[in-house]
């Protein structure tokens, strides 16, 4: 497997940020229970980590690093019954570069690709994501109404008509363009909605005319 630590597989965005863990099929298991999914990691430990602060009772001799004389473990384990993800490039790269929290939100470490995970680690990884980051897709626009500095939209998703608001709308509609050159649309709603269409060019005249002036 390729080296996940090194800096130059990181994409510019995170260049700054030092100390990633990553977690992997190597290194981490996915676990489910009761519908949520957790996780079960042994990691190296980063550069500068520091055990957390001592009970002011623990004695000296009780530390992890003095205890026998041995040396301090370069390993650090990690569990959590229930993680969250986040995708730090959601709309360039969905699949890849995961934030995973645990409970409080804190983070655990960094998932560079679902890829490296084998199946059923994957499924599980994917729902998660799916679940949280659902994007109704948009067959077909029906109209765009502008007033106010809002514009509001009646379209056909997949599951039927859907009607939203969108605010300050230029900003609302993010443009991603495929290795194909094909062009993806996300549109996000007053409510934080999601919406997709999967290849703008893909739609019929009369609704790509409704927003070809946003493009």
């Amino acid at each position: 497997m390729p080296d996940m630590t090194k800096q130059t597989d990181t994409p510019a965005g995170l260049s700054g940020i030092v100390n990633i863990i990553y977690l992997n099929r190597d290194n981490c298991e996915i676990t489910e229970k009761n519908g949520f999914i957790g996780l079960k990691a042994v990691v190296d430990k980063p550069d500068g980590w520091t055990a957390p602060e001592e009970k002011k009772d623990e004695k000296p001799s009780d530390k992890p690093d003095e205890k026998d004389g041995k040396k301090e473990e370069k390993k650090l384990e990690k569990t959590a019954e229930r993680i969250f993800l986040s995708r730090a490039f959601p709309f360039d790269m969905p699949l890849e570069y995961i934030s995973v929290l645990d409970r409080d939100k804190k983070e655990i470490g960094f998932i560079r690709s679902l890829d490296d995970f084998d199946e059923p680690a994957r499924g599980m990884l994917l729902h998660e994501l799916e679940a949280k980051y659902y994007t109704p897709k948009i067959k077909k626009i029906y109209s765009v109404k502008e007033r106010y500095g809002f514009s509001y939209w009646k379209t056909e998703c997949e599951f039927g008509e859907k009607s939203f608001t969108l605010q300050d709308t230029f900003r609302s509609i993010i443009r991603s363009h495929l290795a194909d050159g094909t062009e993806r649309v996300f549109i996000l709603d007053v409510d934080g909605n999601r919406y997709e269409i999967e290849n703008v060019e893909a739609l019929d005249r009369q609704s790509y005319k409704k927003i070809e002036l946003y493009l």
